[in-house]
């Protein structure tokens, strides 16, 4: 099921929202400017590698904290393909400027990140022994998906649905459609798991959606509502 947007009303400009698009975007054109070695350098240096976190954790000689941890921060704005841009920026164009407008801009980029800084510890944890570098805001974003699921359970979605041989739309429960996309990330996690390998191609990283939704989930009841909310049209 593929969102394509949703009826919950908006009363402030989603400019941090606006900034993290541009800002993901700009990278990724960035990431097109590079020559393929320098590219792989560029994933490897920024993205989230487990094993080096894992090493540095035993105490590993030659290990740089910052090398193994900073990627945690950084890997949420780097994409490996235009899919994946795309992707992640339209469903955070859906189900960001909702949750921006309830925090407040501030409390929404502290939010975001916090959402895509458990989503990279979920991966690490549970992929501790993978060398391939994970990058893309979907764990962050996946935060902001929980948060939507708490707060507007009810709000529709426009969804497009695939019935076999054709596609229709349809207006779907916000519950249901970020519910079934969270179901298919734990299954999927869990297949992976089970079908476990050395893991020297890349993939989804199923449980950093995981962790980020959970993160969001429980985050968005910890974080207050912003002051002065516009509800009628007024400060």
């Amino acid at each position: 099921m593929i969102p394509i947007r949703d009826d919950t009303p908006r009363f402030s400009k989603p400019y941090v929202t606006y900034f993290l698009i541009a800002l993901n975007t700009l990278v990724f054109l960035y990431e097109l400017t590079l020559p393929p070695r320098n590219l792989d350098g560029l994933m490897y240096l920024f993205g989230v590698v487990p094993t080096s976190v894992r090493a540095m954790l035993h105490g590993v000689e030659g290990i740089n904290p910052a090398t193994a941890l900073v990627p945690i921060l950084t890997s949420m704005f780097l994409h490996a393909s235009w899919l994946h841009l795309i992707g992640n920026m339209w469903v955070l164009w859906i189900f960001g400027d909702n949750i921006e407008d309830y925090l407040g801009h501030f409390k929404y980029l502290v939010f975001y990140i916090l959402a895509g800084i458990a989503a990279s510890l979920a991966h690490i944890a549970l992929n501790s022994h993978s060398r391939i570098p994970s990058v893309g805001a979907s764990g962050a974003i996946a935060g902001i998906m929980g948060a939507y699921f708490v707060l507007y359970p009810r709000a529709k979605v426009l969804t497009l649905v695939p019935l076999i041989v054709f596609f229709t739309f349809w207006w779907l429960p916000a519950w249901i459609v970020l519910g079934y996309w969270i179901l298919i990330q734990f299954v999927s996690g869990a297949a992976t798991a089970i079908a476990y390998s050395n893991q020297t191609a890349g993939g989804i990283a199923f449980w950093a959606h995981v962790g980020g939704f959970a993160a969001g989930i429980l985050m968005i009841k910890l974080f207050p509502e912003r002051a002065q909310r516009v509800r009628y049209g007024t400060w």
